[in-house]
């Protein structure tokens, strides 16, 4: 099996990992840099668990080769409290109670972290949409609608817009 020298900003900080050609994205994550939050679902796309953003987009990192990685940046959930302060989605799905069992949430808050970074005001038919391919057995969505809500009127507020 061929190896390959990649480079790759994760969470800001600029990485170098020499793998081999068939490594997913997920196990360079998880096993050679030891960011555990993102979680192994599936293995087939379905579930989201394992959701990572990849210059700046969902996407699934069990169906990622390590490799198309090389020159990108990629954001864990580790990387989402920033200086010692909750992101706005992290603290809003804490006050809503937006997670049951946790095991989705990494990748439920990626995946809304991004729809936020991209429309900071979604409606409630954009969030659903957004979070599709997200499975969260325990909740029933209504809480992490919630907290999507909430964290677009705190970020719209910390950027000095008036949330309506």
């Amino acid at each position: 099996m061929a190896n390959h020298d990649i480079k790759l900003t994760v969470n800001g900080a600029e990485m170098e990992a020499k793998i081999e050609s068939r490594l997913l994205l997920v196990h360079l994550i998880r096993e050679n840099l030891k960011l555990t939050g993102t979680h192994i679902g599936c293995d087939t796309t379905h579930c989201g668990a394992c959701t990572v953003l990849l210059d700046g987009v969902p996407v699934k990192s069990c169906t990622v080769l390590a490799v198309q990685a090389d020159g990108c940046a990629v954001s864990t959930v580790e990387g989402l409290e920033q200086n010692g302060k909750l992101h706005a989605i992290q603290q809003a799905f804490w006050d809503e109670h937006g997670l049951q069992c946790g095991f989705c949430t990494p990748g439920m808050l990626m995946t809304c972290s991004s729809l936020l970074a991209h429309n900071p005001k979604p409606t409630e038919l954009e969030i659903r949409e957004s979070i599709s391919g997200n499975l969260c057995r325990c909740t029933g969505y209504v809480n992490i609608i919630k907290a999507v809500q909430n964290a677009s009127a705190t970020l719209q507020k910390e950027a000095g817009h008036v949330a309506a």
